[in-house]
């Protein structure tokens, strides 16, 4: 008899010091969830239910050019009162619940306005937490990821600034029967250290605003507005750098002998087609917009830079050949000439450096003529009226650089350099 009445001596006191054993009210008779429909909001048929947000950012997980949206993951929590959920308490402290509860009560039905996909976490359960006050005020928090739209302007690109925005609005409850509102004004969103590998996160700022449709009215709005400013020296490194090597190898061909035809026009195509590659790994990798991007300049101005070194060989090969034709009708230049030979040490073919031996024919024809006469000559200083000089036309200044076809490289070794450090200078003027 003495042990049966210790046993349930102790066994009565391991019940009250379990607080889940069924001797006390169940949850949902301390929260009488039976006694009321949770499909109706607080206080239906007065005024709206003002519902507090307040966010806490834990990364920016991706942003797309392509798709032109970012992913971010976040702690949504959700403030308001409902006083069906009122309970006594003696010592005033809250009750905490998980995921099963949060079903059979009313909470706010707040969405992302513009959102592709998001998904609540649930490992190793669903990560939503509702805490319940004895007033009958409510903490209701999700852990959620969502990726959203961004309307991105790449006329700037990639030394561009993106606004982007996270709207979360009421889906069924318009603007008369649930307010929203940030919980702490401005503090009411909070950030984690956030780092991205392309962005610089600027700015983080809430606000508010108002959304209508045609069809249900107007519902409260709020935003989470942040500003991305993108790290330029990976383009650097990927785009401009290789591009200006690009146009400078592409004079490389000025100081080369018109002679060497294999090797200028190779090293032409070689910078055209490396030129093609950048330009379209760029475009892969961006969305296919309708107006200009800022690369876009640089890349095709770059492009038309090693276009011309290409057609400046062309015009030069084009002169040369018409000026030893002409040579070669005067009888200035003997068939066995080797041209090759004939190069000055800057790498470029001279008339005067050749010697010129006249054809035999022409020797033995000048050998039987007589002497010509000599002609009185003239003063060679004119008099003081005659000191202007005739500018040449059109048609001798082509004639003067055909005759001199080995002065075009030696202008295009200054104004190639010059024209692409001029476009340069413009360019990240305007744009940095």
């Amino acid at each position: 008899k003495r042990i049966s009445v210790e046993l349930v001596r102790i066994d009565y006191k391991l019940k009250k010091q379990d607080s889940t054993k069924t001797l006390l009210i169940k949850t949902e008779q301390l929260l009488r969830i039976e006694e009321h429909d949770f499909a109706m909001r607080p206080g239906f048929g007065g005024a709206a239910i003002p519902v507090g947000i307040d966010v806490q950012v834990e990364s920016i997980d991706s942003i797309s050019e392509v798709n032109m949206d970012f992913t971010m993951t976040l702690y949504l929590r959700h403030y308001w009162k409902d006083e069906r959920l009122a309970f006594p308490s003696h010592n005033n402290q809250s009750r905490t619940f998980d995921s099963r509860l949060v079903k059979k009560i009313w909470v706010p039905d707040v969405f992302f306005a513009h959102s592709k996909r998001s998904f609540i976490h649930d490992t190793t359960m669903e990560n939503i937490m509702l805490r319940v006050y004895p007033d009958g005020n409510i903490l209701y928090s999700v852990r959620v990821t969502v990726t959203s739209l961004c309307s991105m302007d790449f006329s700037s690109f990639p030394l561009d600034t993106q606004n982007c925005s996270l709207e979360l609005e009421s889906y069924a409850y318009n603007e008369n029967d649930l307010m929203l509102y940030w919980k702490n004004g401005n503090d009411s969103l909070r950030t984690d250290e956030i780092v991205l590998s392309q962005f610089f996160i600027e700015h983080f700022h809430p606000s508010s605003g108002l959304a209508f449709y045609s069809s249900t009215g107007w519902y409260n709005r709020l935003l989470i507005n942040f500003i991305l400013r993108r790290h330029i020296f990976f383009f650097m490194l990927q785009t401009y750098f290789p591009t200006m090597l690009m146009v400078v190898l592409s004079w490389v061909s000025f100081w080369i002998d018109r002679r060497a035809v294999p090797a200028r026009v190779s090293l032409g195509m070689t910078t055209v087609l490396t030129m093609s590659t950048i330009i379209t790994g760029v475009s892969s990798s961006m969305p296919q917009v309708s107006y200009v991007k800022a690369v876009d300049i640089y890349l095709w101005t770059s492009f038309l830079f090693v276009f011309l070194s290409v057609i400046e060989y062309a015009a030069v090969n084009y002169c040369t050949t018409l000026e030893e034709m002409r040579k070669m009708r005067r009888g200035k230049l003997p068939s066995t000439f080797n041209a090759s030979q004939a190069m000055a040490f800057d790498g470029c073919f001279h008339d005067n450096d050749m010697e010129l031996t006249p054809f035999p024919r022409a020797a033995q024809g000048l050998a039987s003529e007589p002497p010509p006469t000599p002609s009185p000559q003239r003063d060679p200083r004119p008099s003081e009226g005659t000191r202007l000089r005739r500018q040449r036309s059109v048609r001798e200044n082509v004639d003067l650089l055909v005759s001199n076809s080995y002065m075009i490289d030696s202008y295009s070794r200054l104004a190639f350099p010059l024209s692409y450090l001029l476009f340069n200078t413009i360019y990240w003027s305007l744009y940095s």
